[in-house]
Parts: structure tokens; C-alpha cells; sequence
């Protein structure tokens, strides 16, 4: 939790931690709470909504500067409900500013599906032969739909369909069917808006022929679990070559399936369990995870809804 404790200390807050800064954690408030000032030292939407909704007490301007743009459902939220937020690109990164001790108001929500959850149905129908879905009612933030972009790179045949602005948020329905994907080589500027996604791009990239190369990936190394080392094993249980090199993660396909058959170990991480047992429906050998009691915390249904997509009951949680 350091990532966010730092931070927000500077405001006056007080935190106890364990070790490390992990959980078990004790917060005591300030009573009269600083405004912030914070660059922050990788890209985290997380971090940077902690920095906003903690401004909201301060008087003054919050300001925070990222390295790179990251989704940005907060900021949007918040002038939903009548804050003052002003986003400006500069020399030293995405600028944005808050401020302080607004008269919030409230508003009406449209609620779009997850980008992020819409990925695991989406990648499967491309690789299980004959597929086709329709996901209805999906959000497309342009800083959440970094996937999509990377999958019609790769050859995806992917389209969106009526394309409209609910509630200040981009929403559309996504069309996705069978295709055989080619390599590609994704650039590290588009990290934060595909950030939680890159397990599944890896199972797709173990499917297609050539080698992708995903830049840029250290904030994988602070999530659930390290999950690029996570990913990298993912795809070695099964079958799949893989490289890790610096911050990048290189997956070697062969335009055919892998053979699967293995046992992936999730660390208690849902996308993790989830791009497994998504890879198990197209491997040669089913996929087995050590743990997927979890996922519903995240996705929930996930297991039925699959098995219902693909007929079958391919998919059988622990």
C-alpha cells in the first residue's frame, strides 16, 4: 500500500502498516488535510484517484502529474458531480488539476460493462474456431480500450457498432469473431490503457504466428500479484515459449494452438485464473488453475457464463 500511503501522508494523514507497507492498515485523517502536489513515479489510475478524492477535503488546488495517461472514470465522475477538473498535457507529463472543497452534487449514473471484464469472452471467441459474440453496452474509454486497438493490429476481425456517450463516459457494442492473429510489436505508451488486460493479449499472442512484444510492463510487477512473471509462467505451463527481457514480455507463437495440459498457478489473481482457463478452451489439453474460488469476487458468473457461450461445461472452477 506504500504506493498510495506516500502520498497521501502528505496531506497530513497518518498510516500503520505491516511490513513493507502491507495490509493490515490504520488510517487516522487529518483534521485540517493539505492539498497535494505529487508526480507520480509510475502510471496508476488508482494512485491518482487516491490523490483526487483525497483533494476533495483540501482547500486549494491538488495537482498530479502522471508519466503517461491513465483511464481516467474518476475525473470524469467528478465533474459529473459538479468538481472543477482540468487535465493538461505538458513537458513533464499529464497534468491534472483539482479544486479543492467542492459543492458536489449529485447526478444520475449509467453504469457501461468493463472493458476490462469484456476481454475474456471477446479473446475466446477469436480463438476457439466458428466463434462469434456480441458484447452490448461495453465502456470505451479511449484510456481503457488499448486491447481492442492491439487485437485489430494483430488481424482481429473486431468492429464496434452503436457508438454513444452515456453519462460522460464513450460506450459502443463490440462485434468479435474467430480470426488467425499475427504477431505484433505494442508499444509501451499504451500500457496504461490496456494495463489489466495483458494476461489475456498474452494467451491471444500464444495463438498467433510471430513474436509479440509487449513494452514497458513494471507496473505489472506491483498488481494482485507480479503478474508479469505470473503471465510468463501462464503461458510456459502450457506450452507456450515465452521471454521476459527487462519490462517486456515477449510471447513466441506459432500461428497454432498450444499444446496446454498445465497446471497454472494463479497467486489468488483473477485475471490470472481467468486467461487460463480462457486458453484452456482452444489449447490442444485442457487448462487447469490451482485456485478459481476468487474470480467471482472480480467477474461474477464468469465460469457460467463461459460454459454457456461455448455449450459446454469446458470450464469447471476449483
Amino acid at each position: 500500500m506504500k504506493r498510495v500511503t506516500d502520498p497521501l501522508s502528505a496531506t497530513g494523514a497518518q498510516f500503520w502498516t505491516r511490513e513493507g507497507g502491507r495490509l493490515p492498515l490504520a488510517v487516522r485523517g487529518a483534521a485540517d488535510p493539505l492539498p497535494l502536489d505529487y508526480r507520480l513515479p509510475v502510471a496508476s489510475a488508482q494512485v491518482k484517484s487516491a490523490c483526487l478524492l483525497a483533494g476533495l477535503c483540501a482547500p486549494g488546488i491538488t495537482r498530479v502529474v502522471e508519466p503517461e495517461p491513465t483511464r481516467d472514470h474518476t475525473e470524469n465522475m467528478l465533474r459529473h458531480f459538479g468538481a472543477m477538473v482540468a487535465v493538461e498535457d505538458t513537458e513533464e507529463g499529464r497534468v491534472v488539476r483539482l479544486d479543492g472543497q467542492p459543492e458536489l452534487k449529485a447526478a444520475p449514473i449509467s453504469v457501461p460493462g468493463d472493458p476490462s471484464s469484456a476481454s475474456f469472452p471477446l479473446v475466446a471467441a477469436l480463438l476457439v474456431p466458428g466463434s462469434r459474440i456480441s458484447l452490448t453496452q461495453i465502456g470505451l474509454n479511449p484510456l481503457r480500450t488499448g486491447l481492442f486497438t492491439t487485437l485489430r493490429e494483430m488481424g482481429a476481425a473486431l468492429k464496434i457498432e452503436n457508438a454513444r456517450i452515456e453519462g460522460g463516459e464513450a460506450v459502443g457494442d463490440i462485434i468479435g469473431e474467430y480470426t488467425a492473429l499475427k504477431a505484433v510489436d505494442v508499444p509501451p505508451g499504451r500500457a496504461p490503457s490496456m494495463i489489466d488486460e495483458y494476461p489475456i493479449l498474452a494467451v491471444a499472442a500464444s495463438f498467433a504466428r510471430g513474436t509479440t512484444r509487449m513494452r514497458g510492463l513494471a507496473e505489472l510487477r506491483v498488481k494482485e500479484s507480479d503478474r508479469l512473471a505470473a503471465t510468463a509462467a501462464l503461458l510456459e505451463a502450457n506450452g507456450a515459449k515465452v521471454t521476459i527481457e527487462g519490462d517486456d514480455l515477449l510471447v513466441h507463437g506459432t500461428g497454432a494452438p498450444p499444446a496446454g495440459g498445465g497446471l497454472v498457478t494463479t497467486h489468488m489473481d483473477h485475471r490470472i485464473a481467468m486467461a487460463a482457463l480462457v486458453m484452456g478452451l482452444a489449447t490442444q489439453n485442457p487448462v487447469t488453475v490451482d485456485d478459481a474460488s476468487f474470480i467471482d469476487t472480480s467477474f461474477p458468473g464468469f465460469a457460467a457464463l463461459m460454459n454457456r457461450l461455448a455449450g459446454s461445461d469446458a470450464i469447471r472452477p476449483a
